[in-house]
Protein backbone atom coordinates (compact mmCIF):
# COMPACT_ATOMS: atom_id res chain seq x y z
CA UNK A 1 0.00 0.00 0.00
CA UNK A 2 1.57 3.22 -0.98
CA UNK A 3 2.12 5.97 1.89
CA UNK A 4 0.48 9.47 1.22
CA UNK A 5 -0.56 12.17 3.20
CA UNK A 6 -2.43 14.63 0.66
CA UNK A 7 -3.51 14.43 -2.79
CA UNK A 8 -0.88 16.86 -3.96
CA UNK A 9 1.86 13.94 -3.59
CA UNK A 10 0.03 11.48 -5.97
CA UNK A 11 1.40 12.21 -9.30
CA UNK A 12 4.76 11.58 -8.65
CA UNK A 13 4.45 8.52 -6.78
CA UNK A 14 2.45 7.72 -9.31
CA UNK A 15 4.84 8.68 -12.24
CA UNK A 16 7.39 5.81 -12.08
CA UNK A 17 4.61 3.23 -12.30
CA UNK A 18 3.17 4.35 -15.89
CA UNK A 19 5.23 4.62 -19.04
CA UNK A 20 5.95 7.99 -19.99
CA UNK A 21 3.63 8.06 -22.79
CA UNK A 22 0.49 6.90 -20.27
CA UNK A 23 1.82 9.31 -17.91
CA UNK A 24 2.00 11.66 -19.97
CA UNK A 25 -1.74 11.05 -21.28
CA UNK A 26 -2.92 11.47 -18.25
CA UNK A 27 -1.29 14.47 -17.23
CA UNK A 28 -0.83 16.95 -20.12
CA UNK A 29 -2.77 19.45 -20.93
CA UNK A 30 -3.28 21.37 -24.58
CA UNK A 31 -0.11 23.58 -25.63
CA UNK A 32 1.87 25.35 -23.18
CA UNK A 33 -0.54 23.74 -20.00
CA UNK A 34 -1.24 27.32 -18.53
CA UNK A 35 -4.88 26.53 -17.94
CA UNK A 36 -3.83 23.28 -16.72
CA UNK A 37 -1.70 24.97 -13.89
CA UNK A 38 -4.38 27.83 -13.31
CA UNK A 39 -6.63 25.42 -12.47
CA UNK A 40 -4.74 24.68 -9.77
CA UNK A 41 -3.21 27.49 -8.64
CA UNK A 42 -5.95 29.86 -8.29
CA UNK A 43 -7.84 27.98 -5.66
CA UNK A 44 -4.65 28.84 -3.86
CA UNK A 45 -5.38 32.73 -4.39
CA UNK A 46 -8.53 32.34 -2.81
CA UNK A 47 -8.69 33.51 0.90
CA UNK A 48 -11.26 32.08 3.83
CA UNK A 49 -13.22 34.48 6.32
CA UNK A 50 -14.40 31.10 8.88
CA UNK A 51 -16.72 32.49 11.50
CA UNK A 52 -16.35 31.16 15.08
CA UNK A 53 -18.53 29.55 17.90
CA UNK A 54 -20.67 27.51 16.17
CA UNK A 55 -21.68 24.32 16.78
CA UNK A 56 -20.38 21.88 14.73
CA UNK A 57 -19.73 19.01 16.54
CA UNK A 58 -22.36 16.93 14.39
CA UNK A 59 -21.29 17.61 10.62
CA UNK A 60 -23.45 16.41 7.49
CA UNK A 61 -21.84 16.68 4.18
CA UNK A 62 -24.56 14.49 2.11
CA UNK A 63 -25.94 16.08 -0.54
CA UNK A 64 -28.88 15.31 -3.65
CA UNK A 65 -28.32 15.24 -7.22
CA UNK A 66 -30.49 14.62 -10.22
CA UNK A 67 -32.82 12.55 -7.42
CA UNK A 68 -29.72 10.76 -6.05
CA UNK A 69 -28.28 10.94 -2.46
CA UNK A 70 -24.12 11.25 -2.25
CA UNK A 71 -22.87 10.87 0.89
CA UNK A 72 -20.52 14.00 0.18
CA UNK A 73 -20.29 16.67 -2.86
CA UNK A 74 -16.78 15.16 -4.33
CA UNK A 75 -17.70 13.14 -7.94
CA UNK A 76 -15.31 10.94 -10.31
CA UNK A 77 -14.98 13.09 -13.55
CA UNK A 78 -15.52 10.95 -16.33
CA UNK A 79 -11.75 9.68 -17.58
CA UNK A 80 -10.82 7.47 -20.93
CA UNK A 81 -8.98 4.06 -20.86
CA UNK A 82 -8.29 3.76 -16.87
CA UNK A 83 -7.28 0.27 -17.48
CA UNK A 84 -3.46 2.35 -19.01
CA UNK A 85 -3.97 2.99 -14.83
CA UNK A 86 -4.66 -0.22 -13.33
CA UNK A 87 -5.52 -3.81 -15.06
CA UNK A 88 -9.29 -3.28 -13.17
CA UNK A 89 -9.63 0.47 -14.87
CA UNK A 90 -13.10 1.47 -14.66
CA UNK A 91 -14.04 -1.41 -12.59
CA UNK A 92 -11.89 -0.48 -9.45
CA UNK A 93 -12.86 3.16 -9.58
CA UNK A 94 -16.69 2.37 -10.25
CA UNK A 95 -16.53 -0.27 -6.61
CA UNK A 96 -14.47 2.54 -4.91
CA UNK A 97 -16.55 5.37 -5.64
CA UNK A 98 -20.09 2.66 -4.91
CA UNK A 99 -17.95 2.31 -1.11
CA UNK A 100 -18.21 5.96 -0.64
CA UNK A 101 -21.56 6.65 -1.74
CA UNK A 102 -20.75 8.94 -4.55
CA UNK A 103 -21.33 8.76 -8.25
CA UNK A 104 -18.55 7.36 -11.11
CA UNK A 105 -18.88 9.60 -14.59
CA UNK A 106 -18.15 6.96 -17.19
CA UNK A 107 -16.00 8.35 -20.28
CA UNK A 108 -17.68 7.36 -23.81
CA UNK A 109 -14.17 6.14 -24.32
CA UNK A 110 -13.82 4.22 -21.76
CA UNK A 111 -11.66 0.73 -21.59
CA UNK A 112 -14.70 -0.95 -19.85
CA UNK A 113 -17.92 -1.37 -21.26
CA UNK A 114 -20.94 0.58 -19.79
CA UNK A 115 -22.50 -2.34 -19.48
CA UNK A 116 -19.88 -4.30 -17.58
CA UNK A 117 -19.54 -0.89 -15.41
CA UNK A 118 -22.93 -0.30 -13.96
CA UNK A 119 -23.34 -3.80 -12.11
CA UNK A 120 -20.02 -2.28 -9.63
CA UNK A 121 -22.16 0.52 -8.94
CA UNK A 122 -24.88 1.05 -6.50
CA UNK A 123 -25.49 5.14 -7.08
CA UNK A 124 -26.63 4.90 -11.19
CA UNK A 125 -23.34 6.23 -12.58
CA UNK A 126 -23.40 9.29 -14.66
CA UNK A 127 -22.44 8.57 -19.25
CA UNK A 128 -20.49 11.33 -20.83
CA UNK A 129 -21.06 11.42 -24.65
CA UNK A 130 -19.48 12.66 -27.66
CA UNK A 131 -21.84 13.14 -30.88
CA UNK A 132 -20.38 11.31 -33.27
CA UNK A 133 -20.65 11.77 -37.67
CA UNK A 134 -22.67 9.26 -37.75
CA UNK A 135 -25.62 9.57 -35.49
CA UNK A 136 -26.93 6.04 -35.47
CA UNK A 137 -23.59 5.40 -33.52
CA UNK A 138 -24.60 7.59 -31.08
CA UNK A 139 -28.40 6.81 -31.03
CA UNK A 140 -26.94 3.07 -30.66
CA UNK A 141 -24.31 4.37 -27.37
CA UNK A 142 -27.59 5.67 -26.02
CA UNK A 143 -29.88 3.21 -26.14
CA UNK A 144 -27.23 0.95 -24.32
CA UNK A 145 -26.67 3.45 -21.60
CA UNK A 146 -30.58 4.02 -20.85
CA UNK A 147 -31.26 -0.09 -20.80
CA UNK A 148 -28.27 -0.23 -18.16
CA UNK A 149 -29.78 2.43 -15.99
CA UNK A 150 -27.59 5.28 -16.13
CA UNK A 151 -28.71 8.15 -13.83
CA UNK A 152 -27.61 11.12 -16.39
CA UNK A 153 -26.10 12.08 -19.80
CA UNK A 154 -23.29 14.45 -19.46
CA UNK A 155 -22.48 16.09 -23.05
CA UNK A 156 -19.16 17.42 -22.87
CA UNK A 157 -19.83 20.46 -24.88
CA UNK A 158 -16.29 22.08 -24.94
CA UNK A 159 -14.80 19.71 -27.82
CA UNK A 160 -15.73 20.53 -31.13
CA UNK A 161 -12.33 19.48 -32.12
CA UNK A 162 -9.76 18.13 -30.16
CA UNK A 163 -7.19 20.80 -28.27
CA UNK A 164 -3.62 19.83 -29.08
CA UNK A 165 -1.92 18.27 -26.74
CA UNK A 166 1.38 18.32 -27.28
CA UNK A 167 3.28 15.86 -24.86
CA UNK A 168 0.83 13.46 -26.93
CA UNK A 169 1.96 14.33 -30.20
CA UNK A 170 5.41 14.07 -29.05
CA UNK A 171 4.67 10.64 -27.87
CA UNK A 172 2.41 9.92 -31.21
CA UNK A 173 0.46 8.06 -28.03
CA UNK A 174 -1.25 4.86 -28.75
CA UNK A 175 -2.89 2.75 -25.94
CA UNK A 176 -1.31 -0.07 -25.16
CA UNK A 177 -1.78 -3.65 -26.99
CA UNK A 178 -5.10 -5.19 -25.49
CA UNK A 179 -6.68 -1.74 -23.93
CA UNK A 180 -9.13 0.17 -26.59
CA UNK A 181 -11.74 2.05 -26.59
CA UNK A 182 -14.27 -0.57 -25.25
CA UNK A 183 -17.47 0.80 -26.34
CA UNK A 184 -16.85 1.83 -29.28
CA UNK A 185 -16.05 -2.26 -30.41
CA UNK A 186 -17.94 -4.09 -32.33
CA UNK A 187 -19.47 -7.58 -30.70
CA UNK A 188 -15.97 -8.96 -29.28
CA UNK A 189 -13.67 -8.76 -31.95
CA UNK A 190 -12.06 -5.35 -30.62
CA UNK A 191 -11.24 -1.86 -32.19
CA UNK A 192 -8.57 -0.39 -33.55
CA UNK A 193 -7.61 3.57 -32.33
CA UNK A 194 -5.27 5.00 -34.49
CA UNK A 195 -2.55 4.27 -36.47
CA UNK A 196 1.33 4.83 -36.34
CA UNK A 197 1.24 8.38 -38.18
CA UNK A 198 2.77 11.15 -36.38
CA UNK A 199 -0.19 12.00 -34.25
CA UNK A 200 -2.19 10.60 -30.86
CA UNK A 201 -4.39 7.65 -31.11
CA UNK A 202 -7.35 9.92 -29.22
CA UNK A 203 -6.36 12.79 -32.05
CA UNK A 204 -7.39 10.76 -34.93
CA UNK A 205 -10.15 9.11 -33.62
CA UNK A 206 -11.74 12.56 -33.00
CA UNK A 207 -10.59 13.79 -36.86
CA UNK A 208 -12.74 10.49 -38.22
CA UNK A 209 -15.32 10.67 -36.19
CA UNK A 210 -16.62 13.47 -34.09
CA UNK A 211 -19.14 15.89 -34.96
CA UNK A 212 -18.07 19.42 -34.87
CA UNK A 213 -21.25 20.46 -35.80
CA UNK A 214 -23.13 20.27 -32.60
CA UNK A 215 -25.44 22.92 -31.69
CA UNK A 216 -28.16 24.42 -29.00
CA UNK A 217 -30.62 22.15 -31.33
CA UNK A 218 -29.30 19.15 -31.13
CA UNK A 219 -30.13 19.14 -27.15
CA UNK A 220 -33.98 18.05 -28.49
CA UNK A 221 -32.82 15.12 -30.43
CA UNK A 222 -30.65 14.13 -27.64
CA UNK A 223 -33.64 14.48 -25.17
CA UNK A 224 -35.70 12.48 -28.03
CA UNK A 225 -33.36 9.66 -28.19
CA UNK A 226 -32.52 9.17 -24.65
CA UNK A 227 -35.05 9.88 -21.68
CA UNK A 228 -32.15 10.80 -19.09
CA UNK A 229 -31.44 13.81 -17.48
CA UNK A 230 -29.48 15.92 -19.23
CA UNK A 231 -26.14 17.48 -17.91
CA UNK A 232 -23.84 19.89 -19.92
CA UNK A 233 -20.32 19.99 -19.51
CA UNK A 234 -17.91 22.30 -20.39
CA UNK A 235 -19.97 25.83 -19.86
CA UNK A 236 -17.72 28.40 -18.50
CA UNK A 237 -19.97 31.49 -19.36
CA UNK A 238 -22.97 33.36 -17.69
CA UNK A 239 -24.65 33.75 -21.01
CA UNK A 240 -24.19 29.64 -22.27
CA UNK A 241 -25.34 28.70 -19.06
CA UNK A 242 -28.71 31.11 -19.23
CA UNK A 243 -29.28 29.77 -22.36
CA UNK A 244 -29.33 26.02 -21.60
CA UNK A 245 -31.36 26.27 -18.26
CA UNK A 246 -33.63 28.12 -21.03
CA UNK A 247 -33.49 24.77 -22.83
CA UNK A 248 -34.30 22.75 -20.00
CA UNK A 249 -31.20 21.32 -19.21
CA UNK A 250 -30.70 19.20 -15.74
CA UNK A 251 -27.44 20.07 -14.60
CA UNK A 252 -24.42 22.31 -15.93
CA UNK A 253 -20.40 21.15 -15.41
CA UNK A 254 -17.93 24.25 -15.42
CA UNK A 255 -15.40 22.96 -17.43
CA UNK A 256 -12.18 23.54 -19.03
CA UNK A 257 -11.41 19.97 -19.94
CA UNK A 258 -8.72 19.33 -17.27
CA UNK A 259 -6.97 22.49 -19.19
CA UNK A 260 -6.68 19.85 -22.04
CA UNK A 261 -8.38 22.17 -24.74
CA UNK A 262 -8.42 25.48 -25.07
CA UNK A 263 -5.13 26.67 -23.75
CA UNK A 264 -5.05 30.14 -21.19
CA UNK A 265 -8.61 29.77 -20.54
CA UNK A 266 -10.43 30.89 -17.74
CA UNK A 267 -9.42 28.52 -14.33
CA UNK A 268 -13.08 27.28 -13.90
CA UNK A 269 -13.28 28.33 -10.30
CA UNK A 270 -13.32 31.74 -11.22
CA UNK A 271 -16.68 30.90 -13.77
CA UNK A 272 -18.45 29.18 -10.97
CA UNK A 273 -20.49 31.86 -9.73
CA UNK A 274 -21.35 33.68 -13.06
CA UNK A 275 -22.37 30.38 -14.00
CA UNK A 276 -24.31 29.33 -10.67
CA UNK A 277 -25.98 32.93 -11.29
CA UNK A 278 -27.15 32.85 -14.60
CA UNK A 279 -28.24 29.07 -14.64
CA UNK A 280 -31.05 29.56 -11.43
CA UNK A 281 -31.82 28.12 -8.54
CA UNK A 282 -33.14 25.15 -10.19
CA UNK A 283 -30.08 24.17 -12.22
CA UNK A 284 -27.46 22.26 -9.93
CA UNK A 285 -24.14 23.77 -11.38
CA UNK A 286 -21.30 21.71 -10.35
CA UNK A 287 -17.23 22.34 -11.38
CA UNK A 288 -14.00 20.22 -11.80
CA UNK A 289 -10.30 21.10 -12.79
CA UNK A 290 -7.60 21.56 -10.33
CA UNK A 291 -9.05 20.17 -7.32
CA UNK A 292 -6.50 19.03 -4.52
CA UNK A 293 -8.08 19.84 -1.41
CA UNK A 294 -10.83 19.61 0.91
CA UNK A 295 -11.34 23.63 1.28
CA UNK A 296 -11.15 23.69 -2.57
CA UNK A 297 -14.29 22.33 -2.54
CA UNK A 298 -15.65 24.36 0.01
CA UNK A 299 -14.56 26.97 -1.63
CA UNK A 300 -16.41 26.12 -4.80
CA UNK A 301 -19.48 25.27 -2.78
CA UNK A 302 -19.12 29.32 -1.38
CA UNK A 303 -19.04 30.45 -4.95
CA UNK A 304 -22.24 28.57 -6.33
CA UNK A 305 -21.24 25.08 -6.71
CA UNK A 306 -23.38 21.98 -5.70
CA UNK A 307 -20.69 19.56 -5.90
CA UNK A 308 -17.32 18.85 -7.67
CA UNK A 309 -15.98 16.14 -9.74
CA UNK A 310 -12.55 14.88 -9.48
CA UNK A 311 -10.42 13.38 -11.99
CA UNK A 312 -6.58 13.27 -12.14
CA UNK A 313 -6.26 12.04 -8.66
CA UNK A 314 -8.17 9.18 -8.97
CA UNK A 315 -6.36 8.41 -11.78
CA UNK A 316 -3.08 8.34 -9.78
CA UNK A 317 -4.59 6.43 -6.90
CA UNK A 318 -5.93 4.38 -9.41
CA UNK A 319 -2.88 3.70 -10.63
CA UNK A 320 -0.63 3.43 -7.30
CA UNK A 321 -3.19 0.94 -5.76
CA UNK A 322 -6.08 0.12 -7.61
CA UNK A 323 -9.74 0.17 -5.51
CA UNK A 324 -7.90 0.81 -2.79
CA UNK A 325 -6.10 4.00 -4.42
CA UNK A 326 -9.29 5.21 -5.55
CA UNK A 327 -11.12 4.93 -2.58
CA UNK A 328 -8.09 6.13 -0.38
CA UNK A 329 -8.35 9.62 -2.61
CA UNK A 330 -11.98 9.92 -2.23
CA UNK A 331 -11.51 9.30 1.38
CA UNK A 332 -9.00 12.29 2.16
CA UNK A 333 -10.52 14.71 0.70
CA UNK A 334 -14.11 13.89 1.58
CA UNK A 335 -12.14 14.36 5.14
CA UNK A 336 -10.68 17.72 4.17
CA UNK A 337 -14.13 18.98 3.72
CA UNK A 338 -15.17 17.88 6.72
CA UNK A 339 -12.25 19.47 8.65
CA UNK A 340 -12.62 22.19 6.86
CA UNK A 341 -16.55 22.54 7.08
CA UNK A 342 -15.62 22.58 11.09
CA UNK A 343 -13.30 25.26 10.97
CA UNK A 344 -15.79 27.60 8.98
CA UNK A 345 -18.08 27.35 11.11
CA UNK A 346 -20.72 24.93 8.95
CA UNK A 347 -22.15 22.09 9.77
CA UNK A 348 -23.81 21.18 6.73
CA UNK A 349 -23.34 22.26 2.98
CA UNK A 350 -26.35 24.65 3.28
CA UNK A 351 -24.19 26.88 5.89
CA UNK A 352 -21.78 27.35 3.43
CA UNK A 353 -21.83 31.04 1.91
CA UNK A 354 -20.39 33.31 -0.26
CA UNK A 355 -19.39 35.16 2.30
CA UNK A 356 -16.97 32.68 3.51
CA UNK A 357 -14.90 33.39 0.61
CA UNK A 358 -12.51 36.35 -0.53
CA UNK A 359 -11.52 36.32 -4.29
Amino acid sequence: MTTFVNLLELESLAKPRLPTAVFDYFAGGAHDEITLDANRRVYDAIALRPRVLVDVSHRDLSTTLLGQRLAFPILVAPMALQRMAHTDGELATARAATSLQTILTVSTLSSVTVEDIRPACALAPWFQIYVHQERALTEAMLERVAACGYGALVLTVDTPVLGRRERDVRNTFQPPPGIAFANMMVGKGGATTGSAERDSALAMYFAARHDAGVTWKDLEWLRRVCPLPLVLKGVMRGDDAKRAADHGVNGLIVSNHGGRQLDTTLATIRAVAEVAEAAGTGVPVLVDGGVRRGTDVLKAIALGARAVLVGRPVLWGLALDGEAGVTRVLTALRDELDTAMALCGCASLSDIGRDLVVI
